[in-house]
């Protein structure tokens, strides 16, 4: 699946620590070859968050995204959020 990201979501990425960057460069790869596999948790979230999923980066850190549908194209993925799962669900 193709990913796309919006431009907080950029940003935030920017600034997270290094580790961080290579563990979601790692996933990230994962992701496009196989959306659901295993090591992602990749899941549908709820309340505020309806209508997102979720994959895991680390054991505490989490990006969110929405599946997009193109014209007439496979879907792909916008990655919207990226954070500690306190910084997203506390």
């Amino acid at each position: 699946m193709k990913a796309h990201y919006a431009p907080l979501f950029i940003n935030k990425l920017k600034k997270a620590n290094v580790g961080i960057r290579k563990a979601f460069k790692q996933k990230i790869a994962v992701f496009q070859k196989n959306p659901n596999a295993q090591e992602l948790n990749n899941h549908p979230l709820q309340g505020e968050y309806h209508g997102l999923r979720s994959i895991n980066i680390t054991s505490d850190w989490r990006a969110l995204y929405e599946i997009v549908n193109g014209d007439g194209k496979e879907p792909s993925a916008c990655f919207v959020a990226i954070g500690t799962h306190e910084e997203l669900y506390g």
